[in-house]
């Protein structure tokens, strides 16, 4: 396995989120809930082991397709977060990237390091021409990660998304390729 460190002053790191780590997933994913709920769908149906495990399968299956890919942000051991392309499309050079964390992952800057490495992943190792990052306009923290790694706003798309009975307007980032070489 390997591991991407995310931080020259703390012990903190990337690392893929498989299967088999549905126990410690679902532990994290029930701290992170004030954090998930209100905005990421699969987070909230991970709510026991078995549903836990099915979303890190189903990751794991879009990985082997090479669709999509989901990883973890460890820190001190412990999983606090995660980055993740929800869509990897090859075929028209796209890509969506998400992000979660608990409490504990938040203010160290693990979350925007690690979608820098994801973006170097997609735009440059891949070859990938867009990345995208969707967001609720009530999310504000997640609109100012996309800001800080270099992403622009293209959009809003009004009453685009229902969740927890709320239909949310989502934020449309991104950012090309082009655009990634002259800031990395």
């Amino acid at each position: 396995m390997y591991a991407i460190p995310l931080s020259a002053t703390l012990d903190a790191e990337l690392r893929p989120l498989e299967p088999w780590q549905a126990p410690e997933f679902l532990a994290h994913i029930d701290r992170a809930r004030p954090n998930t709920d209100p905005w990421i769908p699969w987070a909230s149906g991970s709510a026991d082991l078995e549903s836990a495990r099915e979303t890190l399968q189903r990751y794991a299956d879009r990985q082997a397709a090479d669709t999509g890919r989901l990883y973890g942000i460890w820190l001190d051991g412990t999983l606090v977060g995660g980055v993740m392309f929800v869509k990897f499309d090859t075929r028209f050079g796209n890509c969506e990237i998400g992000v979660w964390t608990e409490a504990a992952g938040e203010g160290h800057g693990l979350v925007s390091a690690a979608v820098r490495h994801l973006l170097d992943y997609a735009l440059v190792e891949r070859g990938l021409q867009r990345a995208e990052w969707l967001s609720s306009t009530l999310n504000t923290r997640s609109g100012a990660v996309a800001k800080r790694v270099g992403m622009r706003l293209d959009g809003v798309l009004r009453s685009y998304f229902p969740h927890n009975g709320i239909r949310h307007d989502k934020e449309v980032w991104s950012i090309l390729a082009d655009e990634w070489a002259s800031i990395r």
